[in-house]
């Protein structure tokens, strides 16, 4: 090798050795506009659970790791296209609007912990909701109380605020008193290197027209533009910083 290609390799190298492990991974899976919303087809990998090829690989590791250390890490949701969430969405809608709330109220019960159709990060691939599988279940899974405590999944908790980002994963609704938008959610967390340059892009997208023309998310004629501006802001955006662009 020439000295003039030996520098050049030098500085690239160096130069690489600076970036934070999230922009390495914006080259190797790029997301489309429809996988954003989650009306495209990804490639997913997974046993019982789908996710993105990079997050795959790193939760291996993960699961092997900690089930040395005796937690069954499960993940008991993962990716969601649109049509998933939108049956979520609809069938709250209707069960809360039958019990006597209005629409307004309704949708308001609705945004504590679920997202409205193509705003979830459910849909990019990259996000996982998890449980110990070793632990006989309680009749509700995903519970704040099963976390903290006597819970039954209180260990898992703690050994993922040890070690999940050592595997790239980090929480994404944290216990913050100050945080708006969605509930604390100790089971949600996200691999960061693909869903922060997700959530880049996804910023971008004009949000507003799809949620107020889509007529088959139930009650979407009751998102006005302050609702979906405040939506946006606090349920999309009020997350765990270290997931921010």
């Amino acid at each position: 090798m020439n000295r003039r290609n030996f520098i050049n390799l030098s500085l690239l190298t160096s130069a690489a050795s600076l970036i934070p492990l999230q922009s390495l991974f914006f080259f190797t899976e790029e997301i489309s506009t429809q996988e954003l919303l989650g009306k495209g087809s990804p490639e997913l990998f997974g046993n019982g659970y789908k996710l993105r090829k990079a997050a795959y690989e790193d939760f291996i590791k993960m699961q092997q790791a900690a089930q040395a250390d005796g937690i069954a890490i499960q993940i008991v949701s993962s990716y969601r296209s649109f049509d998933h969430q939108q049956r979520i969405w609809n069938g709250k809608y209707k069960r809360y609007t039958e019990r006597g709330l209005t629409p307004t109220q309704a949708i308001h019960k609705i945004i504590d912990y679920s997202t409205i159709p193509g705003t979830s990060r459910h849909h990019w691939g990259t996000d996982i909701d998890i449980i110990d599988a070793n632990p006989s279940a309680p009749s509700s899974l995903l519970q704040p109380k099963n976390y903290y405590g006597d819970g039954v999944y209180a260990p898992l908790k703690k050994w993922m605020d040890q070690n999940a980002e050592k595997f790239n994963f980090q929480l994404v609704y944290t216990k913050n008193e100050d945080r708006k938008g969605f509930k604390h959610e100790p089971w949600h967390f996200s691999y960061a290197p693909l869903s922060i340059p997700y959530l880049k892009k996804y910023q971008k997208l004009e949000v507003k027209e799809l949620l107020q023309s889509s007529n088959q998310i139930l009650g979407n004629e009751n998102f006005s533009e302050k609702f979906i501006q405040k939506y946006i802001s606090e349920n999309v955006l009020e997350i765990n910083p270290t997931l921010l662009a």
